[in-house]
């Protein structure tokens, strides 16, 4: 797969076809509080992050139980991403509920919360919310309603959202600006309410417009790199500084559009490289 599709392929798996004419395992969590500040500078208390190493999956509708079920106890995968809200959401999700996502976690299931908000200016494609750079931060501010969302699905505080941010032209630098500034408000709202910000984007625009930043420390606190190069790892092809989220901060997705079939379920999946938090769901 390249990028030539990318635009919009997280808002509609559908659309992205219409565009396109680890091994390893560890979960952990505790440790001391950790202390953010809000942009009106209040001290906001999160718990410590839960984060899971491993393979992980995402998938436009979240599957059935049954499938999830079979999945977990056959597939190499532990960790999958669910579409939680925003005007940009691409799939109907009838099976995302509180009690399903109480029920997959408890069978051992570790999800990544994904929130499609307003979209780039220059994006092409029709998107049912745009930014502007005169909205940007309204937006931001206002899509930070992803701790709602997270909220009513048992996601308790120090889980993160992931703000999907879909490809736009790197080089035009007023659009570049009104997505850092739109990520810096969604950010903030996230951050005042106890939850962490993630970010999910392409490395041939969105993630790098962040890790290329000025200011990154009130940037995302988890990094989620589109870079479809086959390669399971959050470090091996690393596109950025070695520095930037090192410390179990990375999501890697590096395969997209595959069909798997796992206990006689199949799933046509993107595959990712996990090393990041992932929701804290209630029990």
């Amino acid at each position: 797969m390249n990028e030539v599709f990318a635009a919009e392929h997280r808002i509609s798996k559908k659309r992205r076809n219409v565009l396109a004419a680890v091994a390893g395992l560890a979960v952990v969590g505790g440790g001391a509080s950790a202390a953010v500040s809000a942009s009106a500078g209040t001290a906001v208390t999160r718990p410590a992050p839960q984060v899971f190493t491993g393979r992980a999956f995402d998938t436009c509708t979240a599957p059935s139980l049954t499938t999830m079920n079979a999945w977990h106890a056959s597939s190499p995968y532990k960790a999958a991403a669910v579409y939680i809200g925003g005007k940009n959401r691409g799939c109907s999700q009838p099976q995302l509920t509180a009690p399903w996502v109480k029920s997959v976690s408890a069978s051992g299931w570790k999800l990544i919360p994904l929130y499609v908000g307003a979209q780039p200016p220059c994006q092409t494609g029709s998107s049912s919310e745009k930014m502007t750079a005169s909205t940007a931060a309204k937006l931001g501010a206002s899509d930070a309603d992803a701790v709602a969302q997270a909220v009513k699905l048992g996601m308790k505080t120090g889980s993160p959202v992931y703000n999907d941010m879909e490809v736009f032209d790197l080089k035009n630098t007023s659009c570049k600006d009104a997505v850092i500034t739109y990520t810096r408000a969604w950010d903030a709202g996230l951050h005042a309410k106890g939850y962490a910000a993630g970010f999910y984007g392409f490395t041939s625009s969105a993630a790098t417009a962040v890790a290329t930043a000025s200011d990154r420390g009130s940037l995302t606190d988890t990094l989620w790199y589109a870079k479809w190069d086959g390669v399971n790892s959050t470090t091996s092809g690393y596109p950025f500084a070695r520095h930037l989220w090192n410390k179990r901060q990375r999501g890697h997705q590096y395969a997209v559009n595959v069909k798997e079939t796992d206990g006689k379920a199949t799933l046509t999946i993107d595959r990712d490289a996990w090393a990041a938090p992932v929701a804290i769901v209630a029990k």
